[in-house]
């Protein structure tokens, strides 16, 4: 299984908001495959094409052949058979493809840590929220709130893991992760009132956790618990 822990939480928050902001439905489940099986399945073709380009070893790259292709078969399973009741899925898929295209070059050029790529893998995955919810009887209009909340938290996870850890000692970045999330709380502010309580706190972390030396590990713990809040903040009853 791919190794980007953060992802998940980025999987999985949008896709589960959508599925319980509207009503749940046996469908929910092969799509949750698809999506899943479709991640997997583009980290190992991209993993596998930025290997082939920059590894010397050879054997690099082909380890992420067999991965990539059961899940591509998960993928392939699960997904089309749900485009003949549902045939706007495929303008959806559609839409994700200039950012799966921003990704697949960073990865060709051996740059998958770049900021402009982080925010491009954000985009769709929130994106998901409003395929959940409308898979589910739930229409755009009650869903586009959430998933500007969610591409406010997602986007501002950028920044400032990137202070934790690979930019821990660049006070640029620190000052713009702060201004994102400083911009995101008066946003999602004014998206609900109830969303300023997380947003707060997101903000309180941009701004006090980069530069104690916390581990890797705990940074991830911490993000589970904000993306948590999140979806329990979006999901009470109004």
């Amino acid at each position: 299984m791919p190794d980007q822990h953060g992802a998940w939480a980025m999987l999985a928050v949008p896709f589960l908001l959508g599925v319980f902001l509207g009503r749940p439905s046996p469908a929910h489940l092969p799509l949750a495959a698809a999506w899943f099986a479709g991640y997997v399945t583009v980290f190992h073709g991209q993993q596998w094409l930025r290997l082939r380009r920059h590894s010397r070893n050879p054997r690099a790259a082909a380890r992420h052949v067999r991965p990539g292709l059961v899940s591509a078969a998960v993928l392939a399973a699960c997904g089309p058979p749900l485009v003949p009741a549902h045939p706007w899925l495929l303008l959806a898929a559609a839409a994700a493809l200039p950012f799966l295209a921003v990704n697949t070059l960073y990865a060709w050029r051996n740059r998958e840590r770049a900021l402009l790529n982080g925010l491009a893998a954000v985009v769709p995955a929130c994106g998901m929220l409003l395929v959940a919810l409308r898979l589910g009887g739930g229409t755009l209009a009650e869903g586009w709130r959430p998933a500007l909340a969610c591409l406010l938290y997602f986007g501002g996870t950028v920044p400032y893991v990137k202070t934790m850890i690979r930019e821990r000692n660049s006070a640029g970045y620190r000052r713009a992760s702060v201004a994102f999330h400083a911009v995101a709380l008066a946003l999602a502010a004014r998206l609900d009132p109830w969303l300023a309580v997380p947003f707060a706190l997101y903000l309180a972390r941009a701004a006090a956790l980069p530069g104690r030396g916390l581990k890797p590990a705990v940074v991830g713990a911490v993000e589970i618990a904000a993306s948590t809040l999140l979806l329990t903040t979006l999901l009470l009853p109004r």
